[in-house]
């Protein structure tokens, strides 16, 4: 415990640090030599760098975070009344850290506002045949009808939107979606497809591919980390048994695969050799290990919560260096390869969303009693 601690507090002191650059900019979705430029509040990750400072508010209680935080708040307010860069089917990274959290922690109507606007944003992304939300693209075309297994961390937005206003329209899409990619997503040995195309005409199945993972029957490691917490949160919304059967195989299938010293290659594919490694995924599974703790018998939970705190311990070897703003180092965004269609960038940097799932999964484990507003 007193290293989780210690690490906790050392990732919130590199948070404080950085207010002054980013208290009213965004910070970019990866790093360029482990320093994030800043940037326009537009990207689909801009929802990262407010959730670390409300974490930090959280542990802290110091009033400068919760300024800052608010801050971003109104940011946030403004991209989606202004509708920018919310063409897409992520509102919840968006605005589920940011504003939910804001929400939840200081009753700011701003951000009550703010994140039930991105919830009726995200409905226009649904699709009637198949049941799903598009992830990018225009509605409807036949080169982006698909949907991604990112989009399960998404769906908390619009529970919690109906839990808010009684629509039940928010949570009975959300349901719909997530049974879609349990039927299509996840592989028979517990793997995953990152994006999963669906037939504009009919609404039936098409094909796994990928994106970002090195190839088509290849195994994202951060595809299955999304799968890991997804399946987790999906469980908990839905109480869907299911849901826990499938996140016992994706966990088992991403810790099964994890080298020597448990922190992931970009793709799973590869466990050794000089592979860029994706420390955020260890992050985000390590979330998914203690959500589910939360959901299942004591005995269960215990080994959930130790296997969460030995993937914790392993992340916290690549904590940050005070030369870097970042929290965390050696994630991979995005990795170009012969067989991918993704843009290079971020390659062996700092991602704002790896800060981010390190941050909550320090937190979570030094206080257990703590709930995330996913």
């Amino acid at each position: 415990m007193s290293n989780i601690k210690e690490s906790l507090d050392l990732a919130i002191n590199k948070v404080y640090t950085a207010l002054p650059r980013f208290t009213y900019r965004g910070q970019n979705h990866s790093s360029v030599n482990n320093i994030y430029p800043d940037c326009e509040n537009d990207q689909w990750t801009n929802g990262f760098w407010p959730g670390q400072i409300w974490l930090s508010y959280i542990h802290t209680g110091n009033p400068t975070f919760k300024y800052a935080g608010l801050i971003q708040v109104e940011r946030m307010l403004s991209r989606i009344e202004a509708k920018i860069g919310v063409d897409h089917h992520d509102m919840g990274f968006l605005y589920t850290p940011s504003c939910v959290s804001a929400w939840k922690i200081t009753g700011d109507e701003r951000a009550k506002k703010a994140a039930i606007l991105a919830a009726d944003q995200m409905l226009t992304r649904f699709q009637e045949k198949g049941g799903f939300f598009q992830a990018w693209g225009d509605m409807g075309a036949a080169d982006n009808y698909r949907f991604i297994i990112d989009c399960l961390m998404n769906l908390p937005l619009l529970y919690w939107a109906t839990e808010e206003t009684g629509n039940p329209e928010y949570a009975e899409k959300a349901t719909i979606h997530a049974k879609t990619c349990l039927a299509h997503s996840v592989r028979e040995d517990g793997s995953t497809y990152h994006t999963f195309f669906m037939d504009p005409v009919t609404g039936g199945p098409v094909k796994g591919v990928t994106c970002q993972g090195y190839k088509d029957d290849s195994f994202w490691a951060r595809g299955q980390a999304w799968a890991v917490y997804g399946a987790a949160v999906a469980y908990r919304y839905t109480k869907d048994e299911a849901w826990r059967d499938v996140f016992y195989r994706v966990m088992d299938f991403f810790l099964s695969l994890l080298p020597e010293d448990m922190v992931p290659y970009w793709d799973m594919i590869f466990t050794e050799g000089d592979e860029p490694r994706d420390t955020s995924s260890s992050a985000i599974v390590a979330c998914g290990l203690l959500e589910m703790a939360d959901l299942v018998d004591a005995e269960s939970a215990d080994k959930l919560v130790k296997k969460a705190r030995e993937l914790m311990n392993a992340l916290t070897k690549y904590a940050a260096t005070d030369e870097t703003d970042g929290l965390i180092l050696h994630g991979t965004y995005s990795k170009k390869t012969p067989y991918n269609t993704c843009t290079e960038e971020g390659v062996d940097e700092c991602l704002t969303w790896g800060d981010y799932f390190y941050l909550e999964g320090l937190l979570r484990l030094h206080r257990p009693d703590w709930r995330p507003y996913w």
